[in-house]
């Protein structure tokens, strides 16, 4: 007597087989994702979010300022915002003639 698999057992299997197929393509995305991150992050690295040219890093009291090379913008890393309102106006000051 040969067993037929039942209208349930065909969903359930079926259920599986997508759930392993998308946990395979989520995988793939991540991945593609992470990658894409990588390559954006070398091609960005050290530019002006402006106008992409080169930044001169400067490293004044223990805080690296980020200059650019063309539009003169100045640029802060995260928690650096912080270290330079500790420094004082007199600091502040002596700061930006750093850049004149």
């Amino acid at each position: 007597m040969i067993m037929k698999p039942s209208e349930k057992e065909e969903e359930y299997f079926a259920k599986m087989q997508f759930e392993k197929k998308k946990k395979i393509e989520e995988e793939k995305h991540k991945k593609l994702a992470a990658e894409e991150k990588n390559r954006l992050k070398e091609l960005h690295l050290m530019r002006c979010p402006k106008c992409g040219m080169e930044l001169i890093e400067i490293d004044y009291k223990n805080i690296r300022i980020d200059k650019c090379s063309e539009c003169n913008g100045i640029w802060l890393d995260a928690g650096e915002l912080d270290s330079v309102s500790r420094i004082g106006k007199s600091g502040l000051d002596k700061l930006f003639t750093v850049f004149k």
